[in-house]
């Protein structure tokens, strides 16, 4: 097995790629442009044990796609299992967005669930798993989130879809989605680090658990979704966030 993880090299998918680490699997990082961070994460999961690569690429579209799915081909034995962790944040109000930086949000945080898929399909096998990265955002409103949760939106109901397709060639697709974590995404998206931290303090205080999300709460489902003990899970979205919007 070969394991592609896009936006692996920060946040989210770097917390990903650290459980999966331990796998033993060759894994490829995509990452969008910032080197320095992905060379920090090659070395990161090297020192764990991983045989481990960062790739930049744009998966927001076909040829970016593309270029990540290559890099994947020979690496090991066996197929493919993809977590498609890459997205783009546009913080607007949809009446005010501009529509072309909008509709490249979109491709990013979801259409590119399509791209990734054509792509990798000479890669992907029986026991191939494919994880998208949702968020509670893809179902309920959020403030300026629009661009990110209807992107989401999009790529569940892709999976939807592609259930029918995937399923009798043995591969899986479902998504995880994470509750509120504290990553550099949502100082970008509450439009500082000072608005960020009343963010988080009032998520963790919501929060059931009483806590905000960590790591090891959604990378484990992730794992599992990527083992042979999940071969016969589809289409889900499972919700890793303590409790938070339940309702």
């Amino acid at each position: 097995m070969t394991i592609l993880i896009t936006g692996g090299t920060k946040g989210i998918g770097l917390a990903i790629a650290e459980q999966l680490a331990g796998r033993g699997e060759p894994m490829v990082l995509g990452y969008h442009s910032d080197a320095a961070a992905a060379g920090q994460a090659v070395t990161r999961l090297a020192a764990l044990g991983a045989q481990v690569s960062a790739v930049r690429a744009d998966v927001g579209d076909v040829e970016g796609a593309a270029t990540l799915v290559e890099a994947c081909a020979g690496l090991a034995p066996g197929p493919l299992h993809i977590v498609h962790s890459a997205a783009m944040i546009y913080p607007t109000a949809l009446l005010e967005a501009d529509l072309g930086i909008f509709t490249q949000a979109i491709q990013t945080n979801g259409l590119s669930l399509l791209y990734l898929v054509q792509q990798a399909l000479p890669q992907l096998a029986r026991g191939s798993g494919i994880v998208f990265i949702s968020s509670a955002g893809a179902r309920s409103t959020l403030a300026n989130y629009g661009a990110l949760g209807c992107g989401k939106a999009l790529a569940e109901s892709l999976i939807r879809y592609l259930v029918p397709e995937l399923a009798p060639r043995g591969v899986t697709i479902n998504a995880v989605a994470p509750g509120l974590v504290a990553t550099t995404s949502v100082a970008r998206m509450a439009g500082s680090e000072a608005a960020a931290e009343r963010v988080l303090e009032r998520g963790a205080r919501a929060n059931p658990s009483g806590r905000l999300t960590e790591g090891a709460d959604y990378a484990a489902v992730v794992d599992f979704l990527l083992s042979p003990a999940a071969a016969f899970v589809q289409g889900q979205v499972i919700h890793a966030n303590g409790g938070a919007w339940v309702g």
